[in-house]
C-alpha cells in the first residue's frame, strides 16, 4: 500500500495562529479565559483547549474575563458590547478574513450592493456581513444566482461587488463570476467589480486535492463535519475518486474495510485547514497497522 499525504494538509496560517495564541493565553492566564464560538471547526482541537481550561461561549454576555476572538471573526457590533462590559479582548481573527471585511466596508461606503459567496450562517460570513451595510445577499450555490440578481435589481443600486468566503470553492467562484458578467452584458448602467477573496492556501489546497484524487484509488479527507473548507475538499476529491470518504478522526475508520479492499494500493490523504497534524498521523498509523 502507498499512502500519499497532501503537502498542504492540516492547519492553515490563520487557524494555527489562533490555536497557538489560545494555548499561550492559557499558559499565562490569571483570570478566566473565554472563546466566543469555536476557535476552529474541529472537535479534537476544541476538546484539547477545553481540557486546558478555555471556556467556549455562544454570546459575549456569558463572558466574565478575557475573551478570545476566533479565526472566523465576529460581527463588528460585538466589539462595542465587549467594550461596554470592560472585557479584555484578544483578537485572533485571520488576517485574510479581516481583509474581506475591510473590502466589504470600503465598497459598502461607496454605495455598492454586495454579493457574498459562501455558506449561509457560517461564522465568517456573519462577521463579514456586519460590514456590508444594508444592501447585500449571501448565497452559496449557483442555482441561487437568479434570486440574488432579482434582489439586486429591486434595490435600485447601480453598482455591484462580488466577494467570497475565504474558504469558498475557486471553481464555483469563477463560474458565478462568469454568469454575472453574462447577465450584465446588456445592463450598460451597472458597474460590476469582482474581488476573489479566497485565501491562497485554500486555493492551493483545493488544487492539490484535485490533482491527488486523480492519482489514487481511495481518498480520505480529514476534518470537522461543520468545516466549510473540508467539505469543499471532499467535493473536489469525489469528482475524481469515487472511493472518497470524509472523517473527523481515526475513530471513524473501520478495520473491516480492509477485508472489503476499500483501502486499495494507493491512498491519498488530505486534511482541512482546522485539522491538527496529530489527527493526520493517527490515520496514517491506522492504515499501516491495519494492513498488516
Amino acid at each position: 500500500m502507498e499512502i500519499i499525504v497532501g503537502k498542504t494538509a492540516g492547519f492553515c496560517y490563520g487557524v494555527e495562529r489562533a490555536v497557538m495564541g489560545a494555548e499561550k493565553e492559557m499558559d499565562r492566564a490569571k483570570e478566566p479565559v473565554y472563546c466566543l464560538g469555536e476557535i476552529a471547526h474541529n472537535k479534537k482541537v476544541i476538546e484539547k483547549l477545553e481540557e486546558q481550561g478555555i471556556k467556549f461561549i455562544e454570546t459575549i454576555e456569558e463572558a466574565n474575563g478575557k475573551v478570545l476572538i476566533r479565526a472566523h471573526g465576529i460581527p463588528k457590533e460585538i466589539y462595542k458590547v465587549a467594550e461596554e462590559m470592560n472585557l479584555t479582548i484578544k483578537d485572533y481573527t485571520c488576517p485574510n478574513v479581516l481583509k474581506v471585511q475591510k473590502i466589504a466596508a470600503e465598497f459598502s461606503g461607496k454605495d455598492y450592493f454586495i454579493f457574498l459567496l459562501g455558506v449561509k450562517n457560517h461564522p465568517e460570513n456573519i462577521a463579514t456581513l456586519s460590514h456590508c451595510g444594508n444592501y447585500y445577499y449571501n448565497f452559496e450555490k449557483e442555482e441561487e444566482l437568479e434570486k440574488a440578481m432579482q434582489v439586486f435589481k429591486n434595490s435600485d443600486k447601480k453598482k455591484l461587488l462580488l466577494l467570497s468566503q475565504t474558504t469558498y470553492s475557486v471553481e464555483k467562484f469563477q463560474e458565478i463570476e462568469k454568469r454575472i458578467v453574462e447577465k450584465l452584458q446588456l445592463e450598460t448602467d451597472i458597474e460590476f467589480v469582482s474581488k476573489n477573496t479566497i485565501c491562497k492556501t485554500t486555493e492551493l489546497r483545493q488544487k492539490e486535492t484535485e490533482e491527488l484524487s486523480k492519482k489514487v484509488d481511495t481518498m480520505i479527507i480529514i476534518g470537522g463535519k461543520n468545516s466549510s473548507n473540508t467539505k469543499k475538499l471532499y467535493e473536489v476529491a469525489k469528482k475524481n475518486c469515487e472511493d472518497t470518504i470524509l472523517i473527523e478522526s481515526v475513530e471513524e475508520l473501520c478495520l473491516e474495510d480492509f477485508e472489503k479492499d476499500f483501502y486499495k494500493d494507493k491512498i491519498g490523504i488530505m486534511a482541512g485547514a482546522s485539522t491538527p497534524k496529530k489527527s493526520i498521523d493517527e490515520v496514517i498509523t491506522f492504515l499501516k497497522e491495519g494492513r498488516k
